[in-house]
């Protein structure tokens, strides 16, 4: 997702290989979703179906490819796919199902739904979403709950980058995108895009290496960014927030920070320094086992080399410590002057003449009152309307907009909330729930709350391609379209000002659909029908594209990428989109909350003996992506089982062998997976897959949800107050206690 870094207009026009015209092929230009990340690729089509995935002619996206994008079209060929509605027949979870049409399916989704909201309110119906359908309602789905009136919207993006968004803004008010093309040092948190996953991030970052810039790289393993690190630290899993208390203490004491940008453009500098110094070198290096020199020649690097960047990384986003670890990286950011500077990270805002989805959405129709609803507001509000509603009034004076819903994570309410009042109506009863996109079962911490809740509610709608264990226990299952499927325009998440087309390549399979359409069929069902009055998605495109003079179909003829001029260092114009108009280290939002204002780090709780190891989970195999994927024979051969990564030492003290079928325990349960041995692996830390089932596995829950019930990460991950971030309510994915057991030693 390269972003524009010059102050030019970026309008780079369409490249295409004649060559492939003369050899008959039909070539179509579209964006992969086989991620989250967007990656420009072309389609071969023959006889109407897509038949290669390669990559794009344009130079600057040539090698952006990954395996999960070229095996797309044999994903979305699969014989189980689902291509039309179906409806439950048998009890919940039997797997018994009739197909019927999509009229009488919404017909009677929108009467039951109805029924719901007049008995327990509109807020009683929550939806969840992910990546898979993020950017393809384009606001849709958040426009018509929040005209219902509510605020239950969650997403997995509350674990990964919309938390970060969320964040962020507390800080100066907008989350910042690196300029890799200009930039002199990269630290990278954790993160470790690669060939076959976040290919344009790894492809920029070895760009920036061969232009000269320095690579740190902080992570307990060696991985392949580790490895080809000017610098790397391995820190004990979780404790990222004191090792950039760390980097800070050095700057700080050696006064490597911007003064001038700190004078002028911070609140809070003075109270950041007696904060940071309770974290001497040696403190720090007792808590991460990172020695204080290697910390002190990171800091050095960082400060000096630049101007420098920190990606983003899912990491900090898993953390007991997150919304601590992400203050202390925009920190970072900010006083060492690298914010909204050519080769630091750009502010960008939104494109002048694109409508955003941030407007499409229409936040300022959920009356107040509906908003004060959204669950877990009150604990962990961070993310939240309640949270974020002192930078409404900023972001409108610096932004132009009052809901800047930046990758859209910024007004959400909080999913262990939302499944305990699923499960159990604290503090009051959600009984509709629609997963759109989303296998929510297995993509939140505590399966067996999230399990409880799904089978206590009266309604629950799932749009998917297979049968996801999520779906096994929906009263509809509706059939999506695919990404080669339906033309799409991309907006890069809210995150920065790019937009990229998308063509659609072929025809969707049976009556399969997308989630835009979706939407405007339930409000059809709701009697809504006004809010959503473009007959189909190029015509909503025209109109978002209005004010830029094209419509669709040309945007997409023309354009690869396209973006407006970005102008550096707009706080010299506007301030920034906090309420003092200035970077606060020292957050007055967290503070009128009731949350310490400056960063902070939380010590482990007490460790319990009988779990001596110490479990990360949420890393995706190369093949998968979140919990799909592994229905498609080809990728399927190269990641068969879930693997449990450990290290030689750690393996030798367990007495186990690689291949050996085992049992990882954690307080809040149990999976089974298969024991791997590797050694950039450091002892006592054990890696658990991601999102584990088997679609070809028996369905429901006799079949124990074709085994995720046995194999999910779910399970493991924890959602007590412990292992919950403060301010978000996100669960503690990294360094959560844990044991192996032998199979044969449980019950």
């Amino acid at each position: 997702m390269p972003g524009p870094t010059t102050t030019a207009p970026v309008e780079q026009k369409r490249v295409m290989d004649p060559s492939r015209q003369r050899h008959g092929l039909a070539t179509r230009r579209v964006l992969c979703a086989s991620c989250d990340i967007a990656c420009s690729v072309v389609a071969e089509v023959q006889q109407g179906r897509v038949t290669r995935i390669r990559s794009s002619d344009n130079p600057l996206f040539r090698d952006n490819i990954c395996v999960k994008g070229v095996m797309a079209p044999k994903s979305f060929a699969h014989p189980e796919r689902i291509r039309h509605p179906l409806k439950r027949v048998g009890h919940r979870g039997s797997g018994r199902w009739e197909r019927v049409s999509w009229d009488d399916a919404m017909a009677d989704i929108g009467a039951r739904l109805k029924r719901i909201i007049a008995d327990h309110g509109p807020e009683a119906w929550a939806v969840s979403t992910s990546q898979w359908n993020t950017g393809t309602d384009h606001g849709l789905g958040r426009r018509l709950m929040n005209h219902v009136g509510s605020p239950n919207w969650i997403s997995g993006v509350a674990m990964c980058a919309g938390n970060t968004a969320a964040i962020n803004r507390f800080t100066y008010g907008w989350y910042p995108w690196p300029d890799y093309d200009n930039t002199r040092c990269i630290l990278l948190m954790g993160h470790n895009p690669h060939k076959n996953s976040w290919v344009p991030i790894h492809n920029a970052i070895r760009r920036a290496q061969k232009n000269g810039a320095k690579l740190i790289v902080v992570d307990p393993r060696r991985s392949e960014n580790a490895e080809a690190a000017d610098l790397w630290l391995a820190p004990k899993a979780g404790t990222d927030g004191a090792l950039l208390f760390g980097l800070l203490r050095v700057i700080l004491d050696e006064r490597l920070y911007d003064q001038a940008f700190v004078d002028r453009w911070t609140v809070g500098f003075d109270d950041l320094v007696e904060r940071v110094g309770e974290f001497p070198l040696d403190r720090v290096a007792a808590i991460t086992g990172c020695g204080a020199q290697e910390i002190a020649a990171a800091a050095r690097l960082y400060a000096t080399h630049g101007p420098s960047v920190i990606p983003w990384t899912p990491i900090t986003d898993m953390q007991r410590n997150s919304t601590s670890a992400i203050r202390l990286q925009g920190i970072l950011r900010a006083i060492c002057g690298y914010l909204d500077v050519p080769g630091g990270e750009g502010m960008h805002g939104f494109h002048p003449r694109i409508v955003p989805e941030s407007v499409v959405e229409m936040h300022e129709a959920l009356p107040e009152a509906q908003k004060a609803k959204q669950l877990g507001a009150d604990k962990y509000p961070a993310f939240t309307y309640r949270g974020q509603a002192a930078l409404r009034g900023p972001a409108r004076r610096v932004w132009g907009y009052e809901y800047p819903n930046q990758v859209t994570g910024c007004f959400m309410a909080n999913p262990t909330a939302v499944f305990n009042a699923m499960a159990d109506g604290d503090p009051y009863p959600v009984k509709a729930f629609f997963a759109l996109g989303n296998n929510a079962l297995l993509s939140y911490a505590n399966l067996p709350l999230i399990q409880r809740a799904l089978m206590n509610q009266d309604l629950v709608v799932v749009q998917e391609h297979m049968m996801t264990p999520t779906a096994q226990l929906a009263d509809y299952v509706l059939p999506g379209d695919s990404w080669l499927e339906r033309p799409w325009m991309f907006d890069a998440f809210g995150w920065i000002s790019l937009h990229k087309p998308s063509q659609q390549a072929m025809e969707p399979p049976g009556e399969c659909e997308s989630t835009w359409q979706f939407w405007k069929r339930m409000a059809g069902a709701l009697d809504m029908d006004e809010l959503v009055p473009w007959d189909n998605l190029r015509e909503f495109y025209d109109w978002r594209l209005e004010k830029l003079g094209i419509d669709f179909e040309t945007f997409a003829e023309t354009y690869d990428v396209h973006a407006d001029k970005l102008e550096f260092r707009k706080y010299e114009r506007n301030g920034f989109a906090t309420p003092s108009g200035k970077v606060e280290l020292r957050s007055s939002v967290l503070e009128d909350l009731g949350f310490d204002p400056l960063p902070y780090y939380r010590p482990d709780p007490p460790r319990d003996p009988d779990y001596p190891l110490d479990m990360f989970t949420g890393v995706r195999e190369h093949e998968y992506f979140q919990t799909g994927g592994r229905h498609v024979p080809e990728l399927r051969k190269r990641t068969p089982e879930p693997c449990l990564f450990i290290s030689p030492g750690t393996a030798a003290r367990q007495g186990l062998a690689a291949g050996e079928w085992v049992a990882v325990e954690t307080a809040n349960g149990r999976i089974e997976v298969m024991v791997a041995i590797r050694d950039n692996m450091p002892d006592g830390l054990v890696r658990v897959p991601h999102g584990w089932w088997k679609p070809e596995a028996d369905m429901g829950l006799d079949g124990n949800l074709s085994q995720a019930l046995k194999l999910s990460d779910a399970i493991l991950c924890r959602d007590d107050e412990d292992f919950m971030d403060r301010e978000q309510g996100i669960p503690h994915l990294k360094g959560v206690p844990c044991r192996i057991v032998p199979l044969e030693s449980t019950s």
